[in-house]
């Protein structure tokens, strides 16, 4: 096995709210991004909180959204009343290097969310196969 496991915590972003506050809508970007990046979903939830108990505004609640890849997954979690997400790409490199597409994801859903600031991290996983070219 061997593969490329992205990961990023997003600050301060501005995006528009629906993006952190409804599944549904979050969801299809999501299903279309993957598609446009040449990745294949097979699995998806999409699923919103409840409004955040620890909130005095009554913020609304975020979002976890997972879809699960041919290639391995996509996992998103947002925080509307921190305007905070987190992002998780990991792609499986068995038979062909996914890598490029995993950057792209990655690429759009930083700037849709437009954080101020990120933390971004890049894990080399696994190890070859012989004979597989990975």
């Amino acid at each position: 096995m061997q593969g490329l496991h992205l990961t990023a915590d997003l600050h301060h972003c501005r995006c528009d709210a629906v993006w952190l506050t409804q599944a549904q809508t979050l969801g299809r970007f999501c299903t279309d991004a993957v598609a446009q990046v040449g990745l294949q979903a097979v699995a998806q939830l999409f699923h919103s909180f409840p409004p955040a108990l620890n909130a005095e505004s009554g913020s609304p609640g975020g979002i976890t959204a997972t879809l699960l890849l041919a290639e391995s997954h996509l996992c998103i979690h947002t925080w509307p009343e921190l305007c905070a997400v987190t992002l998780d790409v990991y792609v499986c490199n068995v038979g062909a290097d996914h890598s490029a597409k995993a950057l792209a994801l990655m690429d759009r859903l930083i700037a849709l969310f437009q954080p101020e600031s990120t933390e971004q991290h890049r894990l080399q996983r696994g190890w070859a196969i012989a004979g597989t070219g990975a």
